[in-house]
């Protein structure tokens, strides 16, 4: 089982220093979270320096909320970043659930499944280098993959499931245990199975994480109380964050027992030190 690192958001400056300290250990890939109303970088845009700083691990968006942004726009960027990187891109998108995301990009809020559904209809068309219609032609540049990067759904709805049956290559889940993320494994799989497709889909797992000094354990955990600051979310992912060796052991082999085929440690501070701890805490 692969094991990668969502990167921190708060410090734009150390993601060179944690893309190359990642490089060079045990890492599968590099994550991004994605909001629009938040002090974080924009994803696609900040993964085209990671892939400029990096040549071996795959760059990972954890979920881009892709109704945000229009469908020929968002082909356009992914093909290019995915040529750009040797074919290292896994576009992990979703629907979003911050309203006002959407408020500020002026997109329909309760029409984004809808509106999902079409983009990667859209897409998929144009990274197999059809015209876009309408009178307007092709879109390129052709990914570097035929057919377009890996992706991977976020969500626990139904309608994940369906999403990756029918348009995409795999799951990607947050904020839920091994238990749980094994039961919608397994509906994902049945999803898969019913749409007729061959193969399996990707299962990726993602657990917060901070290893380090009490410092860096308190940063973590405001960072994370502060992006999930709505809802009921907040207070079950900060109580899940994993702050010692013998937990993210623990996590990691638990996810790899109910089936992840990759589990994405996604880290809350910005210290680079826990590239280096991660790593040797890994079973």
């Amino acid at each position: 089982m692969e094991v990668g690192l969502g990167l921190p958001v708060g410090d734009l400056a150390v993601l060179p220093d944690w893309a190359s300290r990642a490089e060079a250990g045990p890492f599968s890939a590099l994550g991004l979270l994605d909001r629009l109303v938040y002090d974080n970088p924009e994803p696609l845009v900040t993964l085209a320096v990671i892939a400029g700083a990096t040549s071996r691990v795959r760059l990972m968006t954890e979920v881009l909320v892709a109704p945000l942004r229009p469908a020929a726009l968002l082909a356009k960027q992914c093909a290019t970043l995915d040529r750009l990187s040797g074919g290292r891109l896994t576009l992990g998108i979703g629907v979003g659930v911050r309203e006002d995301d959407f408020r500020v990009a002026q997109v329909d809020y309760r029409g984004r499944g809808r509106r999902l559904d079409e983009q990667m209809r859209t897409m998929r068309r144009l990274w197999a280098g059809e015209a876009y219609g309408g009178g307007a032609g092709p879109i390129g540049p052709a990914p570097a993959r035929t057919g377009g990067p890996e992706v991977l759904f976020g969500g626990f709805v139904p309608a994940t499931a369906d999403r990756v049956a029918h348009h995409g290559d795999g799951f990607l889940g947050a904020m839920f245990g091994p238990q749980d993320m094994g039961r919608f494994f397994r509906t994902v799989e049945r999803a898969w199975r019913s749409a007729g497709r061959e193969g399996r889909p990707r299962l990726v797992a993602q657990a917060n994480v901070a290893l380090g000094p009490g410092q860096v354990v308190d940063d973590a955990g405001r960072a994370l109380r502060a992006y999930y600051d709505f809802g009921d979310y907040r207070h079950k992912v900060v109580q899940g964050l994993l702050t010692t060796p013998d937990a993210v052991r623990h996590a990691v082999t638990a996810f790899g027992d109910v089936g992840a085929d990759e589990v994405m440690l996604y880290c809350w501070s910005a210290d680079p030190g826990q590239v280096g701890r991660i790593a040797d805490a890994l079973p």
